[in-house]
């Protein structure tokens, strides 16, 4: 990016978060940050980073942009394109698959036309297969925005994607 700070396509609010975030850590392990700060510039992004925003967020912690890129390559819950604006993250792990998680992916692929990876039309939902997301005891399940959804059934799925806006 050529002209401009990249520090400010971080919004004011997202660097009061990351602040907030940093402020937990010795003052010289401020790159300990890096997660949740990943966390907040994708949340300001409509659910997902982009190269520069990673590169803000390398600068502002005063780190090199590799070793962000490496954190939000590493873990699942960040994401490098477009996402819906409910993005479903189905678990697939043994308990889940144990319990029926395939046929909760293949209603979820039938129901939405949509394949892991993949955004609906209009941008309404997208289809993640995630690990564990520690809730076995409620297997099948998945997860949309911060809520869990356990012990599903084809029915139950429907219900919950009827009731979102």
């Amino acid at each position: 990016m050529t002209g401009r700070n990249l520090i400010d396509l971080l919004t004011k609010d997202s660097r009061a978060g990351i602040d907030r975030w940093v402020a937990k850590y010795p003052a010289e392990q401020k790159q300990s940050a890096v997660m949740a700060a990943l966390r907040i510039a994708q949340d300001q992004n409509d659910g997902h980073l982009t190269t520069d925003l990673m590169d803000a967020v390398a600068e502002y912690l005063q780190m090199d942009s590799i070793a962000v890129y490496e954190v939000a390559t590493f873990y699942s819950m960040y994401e490098m394109k477009p996402v819906g604006r409910h993005k479903i993250c189905v678990c697939t792990n043994i308990s889940c698959m144990l319990c029926g998680s395939e046929k909760i992916v293949e209603h979820l692929q039938e129901k939405l036309g949509v394949g892991f990876g993949e955004v609906t039309p209009y941008g309404r939902f997208s289809l993640k297969e995630v690990e564990c997301l520690g809730a076995c005891v409620g297997a099948p399940m998945f997860q949309i925005g911060e809520h869990y959804y356990e012990h599903l059934t084809a029915e139950k799925v429907d219900k919950i994607l009827d009731e979102l806006d």
